[in-house]
Order: structure tokens, then sequence, then C-alpha cells
């Protein structure tokens, strides 16, 4: 399949690292912490070894995601996710030059909340998207989603190869936000942002235009428990270990190893500065772009990866002809695809 265009959507309020934690330490939310989790904070948000700068966040201040119940989170999941789904959207077709009434198809990738109908129906609404277009929606896949929601797109275009479908990949991370003594949940709390990514893509293209495909995958699910969201009394409630980036590196590599061509630059999912060190580590490549969108806004989960991939096309390097991307999250699951041209 051929890709027509990318765009990328923040949502307008950004926090810097250290707004974020004086915001924490000027309201109540360390008053309800031990003090070695308020000290963790403070690690991550205020030494600047994280990799990040600042994050978008689909919230007015800080202390407004502090105390929500589970009803209330999905709530502004269900606020906030379509819009800013549909914005990238909107950009994506603008840069394609194509219109809503084009699309045939639209998939969308998501795991920080729940609705039925899914995202793509209000999506659809939103951007008017014909009353036949195909909609998909793939939930619980974690921040590796967005490319076998490409892979899925594939098959769809190898069936109709005449038609035009679009992907998104949309989070609202701070919809799974609240605070308790779990590293896991406090860690998220500090690294994850908001953010979307679209893609408009066709059948077929011609010479010079970029090309997806060679997908591959890689699921161990003995090493499940490592990374997921867990219900806490009905939160999203993000599951870290401290193994994480060596089990990413160690997954991503085997991948690597089954690449059809030698890539120009890596373009990888922006998990962590821990994660992307043990990628550096495992790679043949410094991955400049993946650390730039760590810096900028965090991880965004899903669509962290096509961020990247935005920044690299942006960049205008006459000389790619190859690229290499890769995502990997809850699963514990790793995946991969080329893009040249």
């Amino acid at each position: 399949m051929y890709l027509r265009s990318i765009a990328t959507a923040v949502p307008p309020n950004s926090f810097t690292q250290k707004s974020c934690w004086d915001a924490m330490r000027e309201g109540d939310l360390l008053s309800t912490l031990k003090p070695r989790s308020a000290a963790l904070m403070e690690k991550i948000l205020m030494n600047g070894s994280s990799g990040i700068e600042r994050r978008n966040l689909a919230l007015d201040s800080i202390e407004s995601s502090f105390g929500h119940g589970a009803e209330e989170l999905n709530n502004s999941f269900e606020r906030e996710a379509p819009p800013l789904a549909s914005a990238a959207l909107l950009e994506a077709l603008r840069k394609s030059g194509r219109l809503p009434a084009d699309v045939d198809a639209l998939f969308i990738c998501t795991c920080s909340g729940y609705l039925c109908p899914g995202v793509s129906s209000h999506v659809a609404e939103q951007t008017g998207l014909r009353h036949d277009v195909f909609l998909a929606d793939l939930v619980g896949l974690g921040c590796g989603a967005a490319i076998p929601m490409l892979r899925a797109a594939q098959g769809f275009l190898a069936a109709n190869p005449q038609a035009v479908v679009a992907t998104v990949a949309v989070e609202i991370c701070s919809a799974a936000f609240f605070a308790n003594d779990d590293p896991g949940v406090l860690i998220s709390l500090c690294l994850f942002g908001d953010g979307a990514a679209a893609a408009i893509w066709t059948g077929q293209g011609v010479e010079g235009d970029w090309q997806a495909g060679n997908f591959t995958t890689t699921h161990r699910p003995a090493e499940r428990e490592k990374i997921r969201f867990v219900n806490a009394d009905g939160k999203l409630k993000n599951q870290l270990h401290r193994a994480v980036p060596d089990l990413a590196a160690e997954a991503v590599a085997g991948l690597y190893a089954l690449r059809q061509g030698e890539p120009d630059q890596v373009l990888a999912h922006s998990g962590g500065r821990d994660v992307v060190d043990a990628l550096e580590n495992a790679l043949p490549f410094k991955l400049t772009e993946t650390r730039e969108v760590l810096r900028d806004h965090g991880n965004m989960s899903s669509p962290s990866v096509l961020f990247a991939l935005e920044r690299r096309l942006a960049g205008g390097n006459p000389d790619d002809k190859r690229l290499w991307l890769t995502a990997f999250g809850a699963g514990f699951a790793a995946h991969a695809c080329e893009l040249w041209r």
C-alpha cells in the first residue's frame, strides 16, 4: 500500500515537566502519597533525565486529573478522543488533496478508553465520512497498536486496490491518570501524553511514492504481566516492570533481523528514556526522531511511532529510500514494518 499523507494532532494545552511537578507539589496530591512515591515523581519530573521536556494533555490543568473516578475518566476519553482523531484525519485528508467523501475505510486504534460504538463511529460523523464507509476499531493492543493497524489496512487494500483508506492512532492517556503508591501508576503520570496520528493510503502508486509492507510481529505471552493495563476499581491501571526496556530491545532486535532491506533510519515507539537507550544499544542507529518525539510530547502510546515517521518525512531527507518502523507494548508484543520508495 502507498502512503498519500500523514498528519498529527495534539491537545492545545502543553505542560512542562516542571509545571507538572509544581502543580502536584502545590496541590493535594503529594499529601496522599508516601514520601518514597513523592521522591520518585520528583526524580522523574525534575532531574531532566526522563528525556521529556513537555507533554500535551487534554486537561485544563494538571490538578484537574487528580481524584477522578472511573466513570469520569472514561467520560473524558469519550469527550476528547473523537475530536482529536478527527483533527488529525482532516489534516491528513487536506495534505493528500482528498475529501472525506473519498474515504472508503477507516481504521482506528486506541487503548486508553472504551466506547461502543467505537471511536471510528464518532470520527466518521464528525468528519463527514460516507454512510457506507467501512469502520474498524482495534482496541487493546497497547502502545504497539499502530503497526498492526497498518497491517489491517494493507489487507483491506489488497482486497480493494481501488480504495482510499484512512488510519488513525489516537490516545487520551490523561484519561487513565490517577495517583497511588504503585510505581507503574506514578511513572505513567509522569511520562504519558495525548496525541493522534492519521495517514491516508491507497492500493496503487507510482515510482517515488512511499510504499509500506514487510510486516512482522512477535508475541511473548509469558511476559504479559510485565506491561499491561489492569482493572483497578474500574480504572485503567498501567502495570510496568523494570524489565520492559530489555524485553523491548530483545524483541525488536529479533524483528530487525527479519528486515528485507537495509534502512536509512529506524523509527520507534518512544516508550521512555530507558527504552530508547536499550533500543539504541540493540540496533545500529541513533533514534533521533524517536527521541525528539519523546522530548516534545512524552510517551503518547500508539501514535508515537507515527509522530516519528511524520517528523522524518517532514525533514525531506532526499537520500532516504527505506525506513524501518517498530512499536511494542502490551502482550508482550512487538511489531515492525518497512517503508520504501
